[in-house]
């Protein structure tokens, strides 16, 4: 049917302090990194065979995927760097620089290719986007959303005459320069031949020099708009909003683990909760081994991560613990996300534990 490829060598630096010892496809949205809804939306496409770029911290992307038969699929790895002074250190090659890279070496790409980035959530019909690219006997496509105009600016802008031909980029424009309102969502569809068009062994961007070589050419090049999600995690305050929006249920086929003690409160295994001794107010996750002493609070929406403690008198308000998280007495937490080490509030503002201005302390943030 066709193979697939997921962009995961980028460094996330706009989503650390999440990224700081995360590669940011592993960074978790309901207790599962974003990567593998991703697997999942190719798996159940029929996509079988998926390549996977890696760079920074990519031992933790390998380790977690392997070879991925956990959900009936085939992954490969493509490690972009150099060794030198007997150190192997990460030198990402661009997004397409890094697929001319794995053509060079296998010639893996020999059919049709879906190309997802992966920092983000998608629940894009592809074997629809397939057969469309297919049947205008395109050589590249990029799936596209209409964006409202004074959000232009956040995104590049595709502009594409009425067949959907694609003739020209705006790179992030103010909304009254923008000759449309289509954002390039990060998904493209390739024929093999794209990649005779990308030098071998340099840094080479999709969006910034394929594509416009492309329209150059005057290539078979074409958007497709169609309806679908797509929750682009470019920010630390994207993080916080996507998570606030899936507890609440608004992110379809992504439900909440675990079992539901009472209406809007799940947890895991063996957590230690005494419910008539705490207050939960809804949508809220409790994950195993988490403890809650009496005269605690959690307003959801609220996920909190597996290994958890919540002392006497705390109190979290929409936000999310990551695992292993003790809050102490006392303490108040409103819309942040919190690590044993750092807290973030829901603008990507960090402070670290030692910090003064973090409410997190060493003795506090260990389990």
């Amino acid at each position: 049917m066709a193979k697939g490829m997921i962009l995961a060598a980028g460094q996330g630096t706009r989503v650390r302090p999440l990224t700081k010892d995360l590669p940011k496809p592993m960074v978790p949205i309901l207790g599962k990194p974003v990567m593998e809804y991703l697997i999942e939306q190719l798996a159940a496409h029929g996509v079988r065979e998926i390549m996977v770029n890696v760079a920074w911290n990519h031992h933790k992307i390998e380790q977690y995927f392997r070879d991925g038969h956990r959900w009936g699929v085939e992954i490969g790895y493509s490690y972009e760097g150099v060794y030198e002074h007997g150190d192997i250190l990460p030198r990402p090659l661009g997004s397409a620089g890094g697929m001319k890279h794995i053509q060079d070496f296998s010639g893996f790409f020999d059919e049709t290719t879906i190309v997802l980035c992966g920092d983000a959530l998608v629940d894009l019909d592809i074997t629809a986007a397939l057969a469309e690219h297919r049947a205008k006997g395109a050589l590249a496509t990029v799936v596209t959303l209409d964006v409202p105009r004074d959000q232009v600016s956040n995104y590049g802008i595709v502009v594409a005459d009425a067949d959907g031909r694609v003739r020209s980029f705006q790179e992030k424009p103010r909304p009254e320069e923008a000759r449309s309102t289509l954002a390039s969502t990060g998904i493209y569809i390739f024929e093999p031949a794209v990649l005779d068009l990308v030098p071998s062994g340099q840094v080479f961007d999709i969006g910034s020099q394929l594509f416009p070589l492309l329209v150059e050419r005057d290539l078979p090049f074409y958007a497709q708009s169609r309806p679908f999600h797509w929750i682009d995690i470019g920010r630390v305050s994207d993080y916080w909003s996507v998570l606030q929006r899936v507890l609440r249920g608004e992110i379809e086929r992504m439900r909440m683990p675990g079992k539901e003690i009472r209406p809007g409160v799940w947890v895991g295994l063996n957590t230690r909760i005494d419910v008539d001794r705490v207050q939960i107010t809804g949508p809220v996750y409790i994950g195993s081994s988490t403890r809650l002493d009496p005269g605690c609070s959690i307003v959801g929406p609220a996920w909190i991560g597996h290994g958890c403690h919540l002392s006497a008198g705390s109190r979290v308000e929409r936000s999310v613990l990551f695992e292993y998280t003790r809050i102490g007495a006392g303490m108040l937490f409103q819309d942040m996300i919190v690590s044993p080490s750092y807290c973030v509030d829901r603008h990507g503002r960090a402070t670290y534990v030692g910090d003064d201005r973090c409410p997190l302390r060493w003795g506090d943030a260990r389990a």
